[in-house]
C-alpha cells in the first residue's frame, strides 16, 4: 500500500522530528524498521504507548547499541535498506559505530538522514536545543505572538514543519537521485535551516518594505483588522482572512460592517479603530450562528475548533481526515494519492515487539537471531 511501497528504511529510534520524518515514510508504504535500544524494552503493562501516534506504522526491533553485535545487526539491516533515519547529537552515530561512513561502506547506495536542530556543523552544532530555540535563531519566533512579546507556537514551526517534514522531503529527493546515479549521500536536516525556509515568503515583504519587526503591525500577524481571530458571544473563536479584494467585499456584506471601503483596507492608520469595530460585530453573534452566515462563503472563514471538535467536523469527516486507530483518535495519512493511497499500517509497536519478525523478514535465519539473543545483543 501507499506510493513508497517497497522503500526499506532504518530508523534509529529518536524522539520528535525523527519519529514523525518515519511515521509520514511509513504511512505512504514504506517498510520502516524503527531500532529501539534495549533497555527501553517494557514487557510489562502497556504505560500508554498506543497514544505515542509519531510511533504507528511501523514495526520495531530491540537491539544493545553498546554491544558489538548489536551493532553489526544494525548493520546487516542497513546492507538491505533504502534509507536511515538519526537524531543524534552530531558524533553520537559515529561513536557507535553508525556513522555514514560505515554504513556507507556497507551499503553505498544508502540514503543516510539526518536531524538536527542546529546541523551537523556550526558554532552551535553541539548545543543542547529545542523547537523554541531553533526558530528562535531564525527571526521566526521573532515575528509570532502579541505586540508586547513572542508565543511559542507549540512545537510545530522547527520540529514538525522545519524538522520532520524537510527531512522526509530531503530523503525522498536523494532516494530518487540513487535511483539515477547508483549512490547514496548524506541528508543533513538542521531545524533552523527548515523554519528559516518556511520563513521564506516574510523574508521577501521583509525585504521589500512590506513586513515590519514590530509584531501586530503586519497584515498575517493579527496587525490588520481583515486577517485575524476575534471572539463570539459564546465565549468561542472565529477565523477571518479576507486578504484579497473580493473577499473583503463579501466580509463587509455577510458582516454589515460599514465605513470600511475595499479600497482603503491596507491603510494601517485605520486598522486600531477597523479592528475594535469588527470585534464589537462578531461578539454580537455566536460561534454557530456566523458559521450560518459565512462558513462555506468567499469571506475566507472558518470557525476556530478544540482538538475535540475538529475530528467531527463534517468537512474533516468526509475528507477522512481523522481516522481511529486502537481507539485513538489521530490525524490520517497525508497528502492523499489518487491512486496508490496511504494507510497506517499499524498502531504504535511496544519496543522490541517485532525483533524476531523483522530480522527473519530482512534476511537472518532462525539461528542467527538465537545466537544474537544469546549473547544480549537484541531484546
Amino acid at each position: 500500500m501507499g506510493p513508497l511501497s517497497g522503500v526499506k528504511v532504518v530508523e534509529l529510534a529518536g524522539i520528535g522530528p525523527g519519529p514523525f520524518c518515519a511515521m509520514l515514510l511509513a504511512d505512504l508504504g514504506a517498510d520502516v524498521v524503527r531500532v529501539d535500544r534495549m533497555e527501553q524494552v517494557d514487557l510489562g503493562i502497556d504505560r500508554g504507548r498506543k497514544f505515542s501516534v509519531l510511533n504507528r506504522s511501523r514495526r520495531s526491533v530491540s537491539v544493545d547499541l553498546k554491544n558489538p553485535d548489536g551493532v553489526e545487526t544494525v548493520l546487516k539491516l542497513i546492507e538491505g535498506a533504502d534509507a536511515l533515519i538519526e537524531g543524534f547529537r552530531p558524533g553520537v552515530t559515529e561513536r557507535l559505530g553508525l556513522g555514514p561512513q560505515e554504513c556507507l561502506e556497507r551499503n553505498p547506495r544508502l540514503v543516510y538522514g539526518r536531524m538536527t536542530g542546529w546541523g551537523q556543523e556550526g558554532p552551535m552544532a553541539h548545543a543542547a536545543g529545542h523547537d523554541i530555540n531553533y526558530i528562535a535563531l531564525t527571526g521566526a519566533l521573532h515575528a509570532i505572538g502579541g505586540a508586547d512579546k513572542p508565543s511559542p507556537p507549540l512545537n510545530l514551526i522547527g520540529d514538525f514543519g522545519g524538522g520532520g517534514i524537510y527531512l522526509a522531503f530531503g530523503l525522498c529527493a536523494a532516494l530518487l537521485e540513487a535511483k539515477t546515479s547508483g549512490k547514496g549521500q548524506i541528508v543533513d536536516a538542521a531545524m533552523t535551516e527548515g523554519a528559516a525556509s518556511l520563513m521564506g515568503s516574510i523574508y521577501g515583504m521583509h525585504a521589500s518594505g512590506h513586513w515590519s519587526d514590530q509584531r501586530e503591525d503586519n497584515v498575517l500577524d493579527g496587525g490588520s483588522y481583515y486577517y485575524g481571530v476575534y471572539e463570539t458571544s459564546d465565549d468561542k473563536f472565529v477565523s477571518i482572512g479576507s486578504i484579497e479584494g473580493k473577499f473583503h467585499d463579501e466580509l463587509l456584506e455577510l458582516t454589515g460592517f460599514e465605513d470600511a471601503p475595499t479600497t482603503a483596507r491596507n491603510d494601517q492608520d485605520s486598522w486600531t479603530e477597523k479592528k475594535a469595530r469588527l470585534a464589537e460585530i462578531i461578539r454580537s453573534k455566536t460561534r454557530d450562528e456566523w458559521d450560518a452566515v459565512m462558513l462555506g462563503s468567499d469571506v475566507c472563514y472558518a470557525p476556530v475548533l478544540d482538538l475535540s471538535e475538529a475530528p467531527e467536523h463534517p468537512h474533516n469527516v468526509a475528507r477522512g481526515s481523522f481516522v481511529e486507530i486502537d481507539g485513538v483518535i489521530q490525524p490520517g495519512p497525508a497528502p492523499k494519492f489518487s491512486r496508490t493511497p496511504g494507510k497506517v499500517q499499524m498502531p504504535p509497536p511496544a519496543p522490541g515487539q517485532h525483533t524476531d519478525e523483522v530480522l527473519t523478514n530482512w534476511g537472518f535465519s532462525i539461528e542467527d537471531v538465537e545466537k544474537l539473543r544469546d549473547v544480549g545483543a537484541i531484546g
